[in-house]
Parts: structure tokens; sequence; C-alpha cells
């Protein structure tokens, strides 16, 4: 990815930010948009609420790059979502969450740790990360707890897996 690539402009930045950054597989980033617009949630009430940047400049952004493509650019959200190849082939699907936050913007090495970094995230629970990130009952450091108290690292939600 070069500096030409810039941060996605003119949409809802209510909407989930879901950036593709893996283009070796179709079946599989089609299996991914399908996860990302199915509701989920407890009763099944959480809407798809997502911005999906589907454009080849972006094929093998790596997080840095996606950092420094947004530090152009003021988000309302602290986090966006990138479909990358573990995303395409990984069981169960899931998505990078990358914190918008860099360390410059924060007074410590605890601040950082805290709100900054990354982690996966099923489809639904980005919707739930979402909407509770929209209202600001929750930041981003309270998913990467979550998410850290997983085996594996991933944040599947607060109301239970998907039904099958």
């Amino acid at each position: 990815m070069d500096d030409r690539v810039k941060w996605p402009t003119g949409r809802d930045e209510e909407a989930a930010l879901i950036i593709r950054t893996y283009y070796g597989d179709e079946p599989a980033w089609e299996a991914v948009r399908a996860a990302l617009m199915t509701a989920r949630g407890e009763i099944d009430d959480i809407e798809p609420f997502v911005h999906v940047v589907d454009d080849p400049e972006w094929a093998g952004a790596t997080p840095a790059d996606v950092l420094h493509a947004a530090s152009t650019h003021t988000e309302r959200h602290e986090v966006v979502y990138l479909a990358d190849g573990t995303s395409m082939h990984g069981a169960p699907v899931t998505l990078l969450a990358l914190s918008l936050l860099t360390r410059d913007r924060c007074e410590d090495d605890e601040d950082f740790e805290a709100y900054g970094g990354a982690f996966r995230v099923v489809p639904h629970g980005i919707h739930e990360m979402n909407a509770n990130l929209m209202i600001a009952s929750m930041d981003f450091g309270d998913f990467t707890d979550a998410a850290r108290s997983d085996p594996e690292g991933v944040f599947r939600g607060f109301s239970g897996a998907p039904a099958a």
C-alpha cells in the first residue's frame, strides 16, 4: 500500500468501517460479507450497520498502513475492522478489530495498553461493539478485555454465540 490510498470519506461515520485487505479468495470473501450482513444478538435484534471498503488499493495493507492512513482523518469512532487473510481462512470467521489510537496520543503506556492495539472479533461481535461504541456505553478497552478472556483471544460478543 502506498500513500495514494486515502481514508474512506463520504460515509455514515456511525457505521462500522470494514476494510478488505485480502484479495486472494473471492468465495471466502463472499462468506465473510454474508456473515457481516447477518443480524445477531440475544434475540437477533442487532442489525448490521456497516460500511465496507472493497477496493483493491487496500490489498495487502497492514495494521500500520491503516493507522497511517487514518492519522490524516478524524474518526468519530476509535476502531476499524480489517478483513484480512485470517478472516478469509480462519474458523470461525473473524476480522481484526484495530484501535485507531496511537501511542503518541496517550499519556502513558498504561493508557495505550488499555485502549490501543488489536484483537480478532466474530462478525456478530462487530455489530455489538459498534452499537456500544456509538452510544459510548463502552470503549475499545472493554472489548479488548473481553477478547483477552477468551482462550483464542477472540471477542465473540456478550450475548453468546449466534444460532447455527
